[in-house]
């Protein structure tokens, strides 16, 4: 199993940016998938889920009517569209196939996520 993030990077309070997360080693169109994130210093959060043929889509109030997550299952792809930045948004961003990662992020152990990709939203 390997997911891999990137897209992350340094922006600006109000921009956006598009992270995606490559899967690989397991059947990605069955899977639930979501995104967590970490701030510095603190724990892992779950930001946003989706089922597995993008029927529902469910976010953290924080980044409700902002982020929106999506899915490829022809190229194995989830993504997660972040408009609006904010400072309260820095955190590496995290995706797992982990089914109880919205309701126990912290239980989502290390061979269930990426590697993370750095968001930074800064001046």
């Amino acid at each position: 199993v390997q997911l891999v993030e990137s897209g992350g990077g340094l922006v600006q309070p109000g921009g956006s940016l598009r992270l995606s997360c490559a899967a690989s080693g397991f059947t990605f169109s069955t899977a639930y998938m979501s995104w967590l994130r970490q701030a510095p210093g603190k724990g892992l959060e779950w930001v946003s889920s989706i089922e597995s043929d993008g029927s529902q889509t469910y976010y953290t109030d924080s980044v409700k009517d902002r982020f929106t997550i999506s899915r490829d299952n022809a190229m194995n792809t989830l993504y997660l569209q972040m408009n609006n930045l904010q400072s309260e948004d820095t955190a590496l961003y995290y995706c797992t196939f982990y089914s109880l990662a919205r309701v126990l992020p912290e239980t989502t152990t290390l061979a269930m996520r990426g590697q993370g990709t750095l968001v930074t939203v800064s001046t």
